[in-house]
C-alpha cells in the first residue's frame, strides 16, 4: 500500500495534469482578447479652450507602445496642419463635432518638394496619416485643398487621408479632395456613412475594405474614376466593396480601374447617377490584359446609371453566391473587431 504522502503526491499530479488539460482544451476554444486597458480622453480645441491647439500635439502626448483607449476630442473648427499617427501609438479615436464643422486641411501635392528637397509624390502627401492599427474616426472631415487638375496633369495628386493601419473603423467622416482623395493603402478597413468626395481615383490603394452606406461624389470635369484598386497576386485578400452607397456628382465616370493585375472591386446595392462612362470600367493598361485577372463585379445596382456599370463583359452582374462574400463585414474579418452596433 502506497504511503500517505505518495498519495497525496499523486494526486497533486492528477489535478495538475486535469488543470493543464482544461487550460489546454480551453485554448482551442478560447482566443484570450489582448487589447487596451483603461480609457483616457484628450480634447483639442484651435482656439485655446481645450488641453491642446493642434490635432498633431494631442497625437504627440500619447506614449509610444500605447495600451489604452484614446479619445482625441476635437471641438468645431478648421485645424489647417498635417497629422501623422505613427505605428506606435494604437487605439486613438479621433472625434469631431460633426464632419460639417471639425475639419483637417493641408494643401500638398505629389510635385511638392518634402523636407530633404524631393517631390513628396503621392503617398506622402496626405493631410493626415494613419500608420497605426485600430484607429478610428467620426464626425470630422479631412480635407486637401490643392486645386482639381486636368486629366493628364502630372504630379497634382494630393490625398486628403491615407490609412495604412490594420483594423481601421470610420463613422460619419468626409473625406474631400481631387486626384487621388483617400489613400486607402493596406490593412482592414470599414467605412460607415462617409462622404468621400473627388475627381480622379479618388479611392486607391490595396486595402481591404468596406464602404457601407456611403456617398462618393465626383467632381469630375472631363472623365473621372472612383476606385483603383492595387492587388498584384491572386492570393491577396483585398479588395474594395461598396455597399448600400450612392455614387453622385459630374461625369463622365468609371466606377474602377485596375490599379493592379488582380485588382478587386465589387458594387451592391448601390445608386449611380447618370454620370458614369461609357463601358463604366477601365483596365488601366491594356497591354497586360487585366481584364483577364481583375475581379470587377456588380449585385443589384440601380438608379440611371446603373446600366452602363454592367458594360463590359469582365465586370459582370454576379448572382447571390458570388456577391456574398463582399456584402457582410466577414469581408474585412469584422465579427473580430467592429461592434454588432457599429457595422
Amino acid at each position: 500500500m502506497a504511503s500517505p504522502s505518495l498519495l497525496v503526491a499523486l494526486l497533486l499530479v492528477s489535478v495538475s495534469c486535469s488543470l493543464f488539460d482544461a487550460a489546454t482544451n480551453s485554448s482551442k476554444h478560447h482566443h484570450r482578447w489582448v487589447g487596451p486597458i483603461g480609457h483616457r480622453v484628450i480634447t483639442v480645441d484651435v482656439n485655446g479652450t481645450a488641453q491642446f491647439r493642434s490635432v498633431q500635439a494631442a497625437v504627440n502626448s500619447v506614449p509610444d507602445n500605447n495600451r489604452m483607449n484614446v479619445l482625441i476630442q476635437i471641438s468645431a473648427g478648421y485645424y489647417i496642419e498635417k497629422v501623422v499617427v505613427p505605428v506606435t501609438k494604437p487605439y486613438i479615436t479621433f472625434e469631431g463635432a460633426g464632419r460639417d464643422v471639425t475639419v483637417i486641411e493641408w494643401h500638398d501635392r505629389a510635385s511638392d518638394p518634402g523636407p530633404n528637397g524631393q517631390q513628396l509624390r503621392t503617398y506622402r502627401t496626405a493631410s493626415v496619416t494613419v500608420f497605426a492599427n485600430y484607429f478610428s474616426a467620426r464626425n470630422i472631415s479631412f480635407k486637401n485643398t490643392a486645386p482639381a487638375p486636368m486629366p493628364g496633369m502630372q504630379g497634382w495628386q494630393a490625398a486628403a487621408f491615407r490609412i495604412s493601419g490594420d483594423k481601421a473603423y470610420f463613422s460619419a467622416c468626409g473625406f474631400y479632395g481631387a486626384q487621388d482623395t483617400l489613400c486607402d493603402d493596406a490593412g482592414r478597413h470599414y467605412f460607415k456613412d462617409c462622404y468621400i468626395q473627388g475627381s480622379i481615383d479618388f479611392i486607391f490603394g490595396n486595402g481591404r475594405s468596406m464602404y457601407k452606406d456611403c456617398e462618393l461624389h465626383s467632381i469630375a470635369t472631363r472623365f473621372g474614376s472612383i476606385a483603383a484598386h492595387d492587388r498584384k497576386y491572386p492570393n491577396q485578400k483585398t479588395g474594395f466593396a461598396f455597399v448600400g452607397c450612392r455614387v453622385t456628382g459630374t461625369g463622365p465616370l468609371y466606377v474602377g480601374r485596375a490599379m493592379g493585375q488582380y485588382s478587386r472591386i465589387v458594387y451592391s446595392y448601390t445608386y449611380f447617377d447618370d454620370i458614369v462612362a461609357n463601358g463604366g470600367w477601365d483596365d488601366w493598361n491594356h497591354a497586360h490584359n487585366k481584364n483577364k485577372t481583375v475581379f470587377f463585379g456588380v449585385y443589384k445596382c440601380w438608379g440611371p446609371g446603373a446600366e452602363a456599370v454592367r458594360g463590359v463583359s469582365w465586370a459582370p452582374e454576379l448572382d447571390f453566391e458570388s456577391a456574398h462574400p463582399f456584402l457582410v463585414k466577414s469581408f474585412v474579418n469584422g465579427r473580430h473587431w467592429i461592434a454588432p452596433s457599429d457595422a
